[in-house]
């Protein structure tokens, strides 16, 4: 397997390939992506939420572009490719599969695409699932259904098992949509396929409603979930308005990032307070949430809480406990915050109308909306022209604004997480009126309250 040398000396970004690509592309493009092309990009502090020793934001990294090569590794009459979905549902990963399949058969003529069956699980004959051929009259509508036609399924499975189901299938190409998890579970899969020094393109598209993948600024399904989570939102603040002393508290998705619930925030400008798993807060105290929340609703009767399923951990008690993709157990923090604020003011003598609203798997089960499915479209066909290049061991991404081929070590190194010192996080204080420069809810700052 060869590598493609980068610029970056501090970080590496070269995408593996398997081998020399010699037969001609016939899918006619006005334009190809050149073997060596590349974007330089500015990396912003909220691309770079962590501290990376020697880069800076603003440093300038070289990514290789993403799009059609005049030249192929894989002669697409004997190309038998294959789609897999693991991990949670998300909006648009019908969309995904869709647009691989299509791009497969109509653009490059393919021999065959096959769907694997219920995640890895498929791979692995002891579970018995069938196989499903994939053609452009079965895909047609299926971007109008939530979920995944495919199945899914969480937890491990073993690799050489993995890669035994590829070869016996003679697969060329594997696409794996699915989240951070599940491209480790790639990477297994790619250190198995160059021990056995077999040619077979590993391909991720970055699945994550969190939107919690490293170097993808944003994922598919996010755009979707915002989209549904306002509208609960908007639901709490109609809730929280029709009586006094009214409190709306709204769950959001976000095991240990809180893009949804800040992106929500921002898109409403109805909430008041926002609680993610980046922000350490105070329950108790004359700068708690229960002692702001107090003056709030004397100020102004009524309140709105959007509240990131990871926040506030530590005031729970933890299960050590792990579900099958190996993420820890979370506890109840908003059953906790509906005994909390129940139990304050009832010491207080005032009777404040709690209602709750979690759309958790409302969001993730809902079709994709115009935005990402027209997302989801280009890295489906991104991803289709990788493998026929021949690329590996790779995801297709959007970074900032431009489709870039990313290194699976990049994307599996940590999850992202919300920035506290970016300009989002910034933003999200100011349509709060959180206290600016205070990672938690802080006190009232004086800002004009909605």
């Amino acid at each position: 397997m060869s590598t493609e040398e980068k610029a970056s000396p501090i970080l590496d970004t070269s995408i593996p390939t398997l081998g020399q690509a010699k037969v001609r592309s016939r899918v006619g493009y006005c334009r190809y992506v050149g073997a060596c092309e590349e974007y330089w990009i500015n990396l912003t502090d909220e691309d770079l939420d962590e501290e990376v020793p020697g880069l800076e934001p603003g440093t300038s990294v070289a990514m290789e572009k993403a799009g059609p090569r005049e030249l192929l590794y894989f002669d697409p009459s004997k190309t038998r490719c294959a789609v897999v979905t693991c991990g949670g549902l998300c909006p648009g990963i019908n969309d995904v599969i869709r647009a691989i399949v299509l791009e497969a058969h109509h653009n490059y003529n393919v021999h065959s695409v096959v769907g694997i069956p219920f995640g890895l699980q498929g791979f692995i004959p002891s579970y018995g699932h069938e196989l499903v051929t994939l053609t452009p009259e079965s895909v047609s509508n299926i971007h109008q259904f939530g979920g995944t036609v495919l199945g899914s399924s969480r937890g491990p499975q073993d690799p050489a098992a993995i890669v035994d189901t590829l070869e016996r299938m003679n697969v060329n190409c594997l696409f794996i949509i699915g989240g951070d998890g599940t491209m480790r579970a790639a990477q297994s899969i790619v250190r198995e396929v160059e021990k056995r020094r077999i040619k077979i393109a590993v391909i991720g598209v970055p699945k994550t409603i969190d939107n919690d993948i490293s170097f993808v600024t944003r994922s598919f399904g996010f755009d979707t979930a915002v989209e549904k989570a306002t509208e609960a939102i908007q639901c709490a603040h109609v809730e929280a308005t029709g009586v006094d002393l009214g409190v709306g508290l709204v769950k959001v998705m976000g095991r240990e990032s809180g893009f949804i619930a800040g992106q929500a925030a921002l898109a409403l400008k109805e909430v008041n307070y926002v609680l993610i798993p980046e922000c350490p807060f105070d329950l108790e105290g004359p700068e708690g949430l229960l002692a702001n929340l107090e003056q709030r609703l004397e100020d102004r009767r009524h309140a709105v809480i959007v509240c990131a399923e990871g926040a506030g951990q530590e005031f729970c008690r933890s299960s050590n406990q792990t579900d099958a993709s190996g993420n820890p157990v979370l506890c109840d923090i908003c059953g906790l915050l509906k005994e909390q604020i129940k139990a304050h003011f009832a010491q207080l003598g005032k009777n404040v109308s709690l209602k709750f609203i979690d759309p958790s798997y409302i969001i993730r089960s809902v079709p994709a909306n115009a935005n990402d499915r027209v997302y989801c479209g280009f890295l489906g066909q991104h991803a289709v022209h990788a493998a026929m290049a021949g690329k590996t061991a790779m995801v297709v991404s959007q970074l900032q604004s431009r489709y870039v081929h990313l290194p699976l070590h990049l994307v599996t190194r940590k999850r992202k997480t919300v920035n506290v010192q970016s300009d989002f996080w910034h933003a999200v204080q100011e349509s709060t009126g959180m206290q600016l420069g205070h990672c938690g809810t802080g006190t009232l700052n004086g800002m004009p309250k909605k």
